[in-house]
């Protein structure tokens, strides 16, 4: 075995590291970003049930007013419903003031594309000014931080964790019988000993073999009892207890949100995702234990769907959306942030939510009290932009 062929097996590995942070103890206080790709349909997920306009424009696919009808929306309160499907998962953690929900959030980007808005997202900077494709805004977070131990849990490294600081990445959904075995990592160990790389690389093997060691077991409990890995609900624990041991600041992205056709009602193909989703974020609460009460999970998506239905019972790509906020110390349940009737002169372009609470500024706020940041910290992972406090953290 060359060089050369070392370093393509390495880059095949399903963990990457970085030298000297791996291994610190994790802080005290965890913030998990979990980005749901596809521009999921917010207003069938907080339903505005006191709009009548909202019944007007979703004949097929609108949610039950609240009622004792099992597939009637849950009441939040006079102006908002949950989806029914959440009634065992998150609807507890609302009535625990453990969850609060900002409607009318998003980004100022227009166009409407999965790819350009989700960039958009990941980057954290002004629409107006500068791309850096190497300078996500969780790595400047990571930076600022100085030495919190993060992990993205995806297959490749996504853009929000590019930058200075080299994070790792683990897909959770691939681990199984590793790449290389142990005779080809004592070799490759070997090669770089006497290299700059040396250090990294044994680390590397490290923490590959401890994950594969700590979850293996539960991997096959799993298939012998018929659940799939595949399962929200299995990864999210598995996420929660590497966060809850190693980790303080983590990524996960969750896809099939674009529901163009057939998106269903209270039953269907968004139901039940919502449910898978629930399901598994209410596993991740229970799973971090006592770290909970120190722990952030902020759900977000790169837009939200049209208000009006489709022709074919589905919606188109939008524009505002909602974000979730989970932890065990928030203030929460409530909606909070800026708000407006949902009628159709409110709509943004006659069709979508309008975006009033702008992404970086709650999320500058979020992270600014949750992490104790300067102005000057936050400036750095989210430049050019105003945090804003909504009573969260």
């Amino acid at each position: 075995m060359n060089r050369r062929q070392a370093l393509k097996i390495l880059s095949a590995l399903p963990l990457t590291t970085y030298a000297g942070n791996l291994f610190s103890a994790p802080t005290q206080r965890k913030f998990l970003l979990v980005f749901l790709r596809g521009g999921y349909d917010a207003a069938n997920f907080l339903i505005p049930v006191s709009s009548s306009f909202y019944y007007e424009s979703r004949p097929n696919i609108a949610i039950p007013k609240p009622s004792a009808d099992s597939k009637s929306a849950l009441e939040l309160n006079s102006d908002w419903g949950l989806h029914p499907a959440l009634k065992d998962s998150l609807y507890p953690l609302y009535k625990n003031r453990q969850l609060a929900f900002i409607p009318f959030a998003g980004t100022d980007d227009l166009s409407r594309s999965h790819f350009e808005t989700q960039d958009s997202v990941e980057l954290g900077l002004a629409s107006n000014g500068k791309k850096n494709y190497q300078s996500g805004f969780l790595n400047r977070l990571a930076s600022v931080l100085n030495g919190t131990p993060a992990m993205s849990f995806t297959d490749q490294l996504p853009l929000i964790f590019r930058g200075n600081v080299e994070v790792p990445n683990l897909d959770l959904h691939r681990i199984g019988k590793p790449n290389i075995d142990a005779r080809q990592s004592q070799i490759i160990t070997q090669m770089y000993q006497d290299s700059t790389l040396a250090q990294s690389v044994q680390e590397g093997f490290n923490v590959r073999d401890e994950v594969l060691k700590e979850i293996g077991d539960e991997m096959v409990a799993a298939n012998r009892n018929a659940i799939s890995s595949k399962g929200f609900a299995l990864e999210a624990r598995r996420i929660a207890k590497l966060m809850r041991e190693k980790f303080s600041l983590g990524f996960v992205d969750v896809g099939g949100w674009d529901t163009h056709v057939g998106e269903g009602g209270s039953t269907g193909l968004l139901a039940s995702r919502f449910d898978d989703l629930g399901q598994g974020l209410a596993a991740y609460a229970d799973e971090m234990g006592a770290a909970w009460s120190e722990t952030i999970v902020v759900v977000i998506s790169e837009f939200g769907r049209t208000f009006r239905e489709n022709g074919n019972r589905g919606t188109d790509h939008g524009h505002g959306t909602t974000y979730w906020v989970l932890g065990g110390k928030i203030n929460g349940g409530r909606i909070v942030g800026e708000q407006v009737e949902v009628n159709q002169a409110k709509l943004f372009q006659n069709r979508d939510f309008p975006v009033l609470n702008d992404y970086r500024s709650v999320l500058g706020g979020i992270l600014t009290k949750h992490y104790e940041l300067s102005l000057t910290q936050i400036g750095t992972v989210f430049p050019s932009s105003q945090a804003i406090s909504l009573g969260l953290v």
